[in-house]
């Protein structure tokens, strides 16, 4: 834990790590603090609102894992979680650690192909399920023959092969003995967004949670003080939901707001942290910009946050500006990947924020601007951000993909493919990347799997994916399409082509803007070159 100084260089200096021999994720968060203490306040879609206790999450795990026992799940097997911020959802993480599993977390928006791929990749025995999600999950099972076991809630009735959540429970004991894993042993399986091919999966530690705390102490100003209480619309299916907010509040013994709406709505999001009076909260970029165009919160909702978060991209004076008006503090960004998370931040109590940067090396991490070889560059100079190997919060390996894991490094650095350099005080300053990944609404999106998914419509002959600026969503995904012969262009066309991917992968996948073009530029070996895309192709077929 980080301890309060007056300088960025004394809390730099005065952290060490402490990470045990054995160490359990879900016995850390709620089994070791009194049971009576507030975990989770969950607001649900139509108003009704919940309140949770460590004591009501431990015994509910403690159930949920005697039940996965029961069910002959065996340590190590992968339990998938496809449900959104609800409690339940908590639980299904906390009892899969308990009982040694590996637990995948699935985001509720995905579609069949995302779905599948993961679902088959990971080799999941169980799903972890609402009622939608079962529906959902029916209609493509039988592709997936390693997936025995579904459980959902918001069900009573089971059958073929359809586990009711409920009453499993209801008779299982509140009593289990947590396997007693190593802090090196698996615990999750987070996918990337795919930038090159399909989405690999990082397999983190137990110790990953650890590898957060600075992260998070570090811009929510030395998190946590009295009645902190933290929320963050991001979905717990992302590593910035899980392991920014939830996991590491309740490894603190800090409540957890909990609401999943439909739609990001920005009035409702002032709304929500004055109702319940929220300290601390991680905004994505994008949620903050559409928050911005919200006339005089201020005046309006009676909050009373401590610190404010945010991270994907870096945010300009005007937004930070804003944000000291509109929320009475400085918002402090960070920066990671689903690979090695919160290795760089702000403080802005001892430090100065700069806009445009992304901040310093967070304590406990070193992390350096490098060659390809992995070598540090000089002061100034661009490079590669890389963090040093042995990082606690670093990623295990891919899962299943040894090629890929090896390709991730170089010399004694993990390498984000995020350029940068780093400026005389230490700060990193961002300038491109050397992926074509795409930031958009918040999102990491890769185009290889939106590019599968396109080439498997009949009219497709070749596509490609690339994003272009957009002023709210930072970037918006834009595909470019060579039609099959005889086929022609047409706006409907174009629209059944968004459709197509919206309804197979996720809504902030699907391309808002489809160009339809006679070829791609491609090398000799037939990769595309998507920076001559990006540079010389405007729109010309479009649709929402």
């Amino acid at each position: 834990m980080l301890t309060k100084s007056d300088t960025y260089e004394a809390a730099r200096s005065g952290f060490s790590w402490i990470v045990p021999e054995h160490y359990n994720i879900g016995v850390d968060v709620v089994d070791k603090h009194p049971g009576e203490r507030l975990a989770l306040i969950y607001q649900a879609a139509d108003g009704r609102v919940e309140r949770h206790t460590f004591g009501d999450m431990a015994r509910a795990s403690n159930r949920l894992a005697n039940v996965l026992v029961g069910l002959g799940l065996e340590r190590g097997d992968r339990v998938a979680v496809l449900m959104p911020q609800r409690p339940e959802t908590a639980i299904a993480h906390i009892a899969a650690f308990k009982a040694g599993m590996i637990s995948v977390p699935l985001f509720v928006l995905f579609g069949e192909e995302a779905l599948v791929y993961r679902l088959a990749n990971s080799g999941a025995r169980a799903l972890i399920t609402d009622a939608t999600g079962a529906e959902k999950i029916a209609a493509f099972r039988d592709q997936l023959p390693e997936l025995e076991i579904v459980i959902a809630t918001d069900t009573e009735l089971g059958g073929d092969g359809l586990l009711a959540m409920g009453p499993a429970m209801q008779s299982a004991s509140d009593v289990f003995q947590a396997v007693d894993t190593a802090a090196d042993d698996p615990a999750i399986i987070i996918y990337t967004s795919g930038t090159t091919g399909p989405p690999k999966g990082a397999l983190h530690a137990h110790r990953t949670l650890l590898g957060h705390l600075p992260g998070v102490e570090f811009p929510h100003e030395f998190f946590p003080k009295t009645d902190d209480l933290f929320w963050t619309p991001a979905d717990w299916a992302w590593i910035g939901g899980l392991f920014d907010v939830l996991l590491p509040a309740w490894h603190h013994g800090v409540p957890v707001l909990a609401h999943r709406a439909a739609k990001f709505d920005p009035e409702e999001a002032f709304h929500l942290m004055a109702t319940h009076q929220v300290r601390n909260a991680f905004i994505p970029p994008t949620a903050l910009k559409l928050m911005r165009q919200v006339p005089s919160p201020q005046s309006r909702y009676n909050h009373r946050l401590r610190t404010v978060g945010s991270g994907g991209e870096t945010l300009g004076a005007e937004l930070l500006d804003w944000g000291r008006e509109v929320f009475g503090v400085t918002i402090n960004e960070f920066y990671g990947q689903t690979e090695c998370n919160l290795v760089v931040g702000n403080c802005a109590s001892i430090m100065e924020v700069r806009p445009g940067a992304m901040g310093r090396a967070i304590p406990g991490h070193d992390v350096q601007v490098v060659d390809n070889g992995g070598n540090p560059v000089s002061i100034g100079a661009s490079g590669t951000v890389g963090i040093r190997r042995g990082d606690p919060v670093m990623m295990l390996e891919y899962w299943r993909n040894p090629e890929a894991t090896r390709a991730k490094f170089a010399g004694e650095f993990l390498m984000t493919g995020d350029q940068a350099y780093q400026d005389e005080d230490g700060y990193f300053w961002y300038v491109g990347r050397d992926d074509d990944v795409i930031t958009t609404a918040g999102y990491r999106v890769g185009p290889g799997e939106i590019e599968d998914c396109l080439m498997r419509h009949d009219a497709i002959a070749l596509a490609a994916v690339i994003g272009v600026p957009d002023p709210i969503r930072t970037e918006i995904v834009k595909a470019c399409v060579v039609l099959k012969d005889g086929i022609e262009p047409s706006d409907a066309l174009a629209k059944e082509i968004q459709s197509h991917v919206k309804t197979r992968l996720a809504a902030h996948e699907y391309p808002r803007l489809v160009e339809f073009v006679t070829e791609l530029p491609m090398t000799t070996t037939g990769k595309i070159i998507r920076k001559e895309l990006r540079e010389a192709h405007q729109p010309r077929q479009s649709g929402d």
